[in-house]
C-alpha cells in the first residue's frame, strides 16, 4: 500500500494495487500534483507523534505519542492504522477524542501509522 498526498488540497489517497492500465478507461485523480506521502519515524517535537503500541489482554492499543497529542479542531490526529500480520485495520478520529485506538486482535508483526492533520504521517 502506498499513501499519496495531493500538493494542492492536502487530501490523502490510498493506492492498494500498482498495475498497468488495461484496455478500458484509466482513472485520473481529480487533483493534480500527487506525491508519495513520506512517513516519519523520529519525533523532534516532544514525542507527540510517534505511535506507541501496547499489547493488552483483549487486543492492541495504539496511543499517539509518549506525551499526549492535542486533539483540537485546528490540530488533531485524523486516523490510526495498524498492520498486523499483513492485514490493515484503521480507526478514524475527530477533535475532542483521545489520540488513541483499540483494535481487538492479536499478531506477531505489528506496525502502527498515524496521521496528524498538520504534521503528516508517523510510524513506530
Amino acid at each position: 500500500m502506498v499513501i499519496l498526498k495531493c500538493k494542492n488540497c492536502g487530501e490523502l489517497y490510498d493506492i492498494f494495487w500498482h498495475g498497468e492500465c488495461g484496455e478500458g478507461e484509466c482513472h485520473e485523480c481529480a487533483c493534480s500534483g500527487m506525491e508519495k506521502a513520506e512517513i516519519q519515524t523520529a519525533d523532534w517535537k516532544y514525542e507527540k507523534h510517534v505511535p506507541v503500541v501496547e499489547k493488552t489482554d483483549d487486543g492492541i492499543k495504539v496511543i499517539v505519542g509518549s506525551t499526549a497529542h492535542p486533539m483540537e479542531k485546528a490540530h488533531y490526529i485524523t486516523m490510526i492504522q495498524v498492520e498486523v500480520d499483513n492485514k490493515l485495520y484503521r480507526q478514524y478520529l475527530k477533535p475532542g477524542e483521545k489520540p488513541e485506538a483499540h483494535f481487538p486482535l492479536s499478531g506477531k508483526k505489528i506496525k502502527a501509522i498515524e496521521h496528524c492533520n498538520i504534521h503528516g504521517l508517523w510510524s513506530n
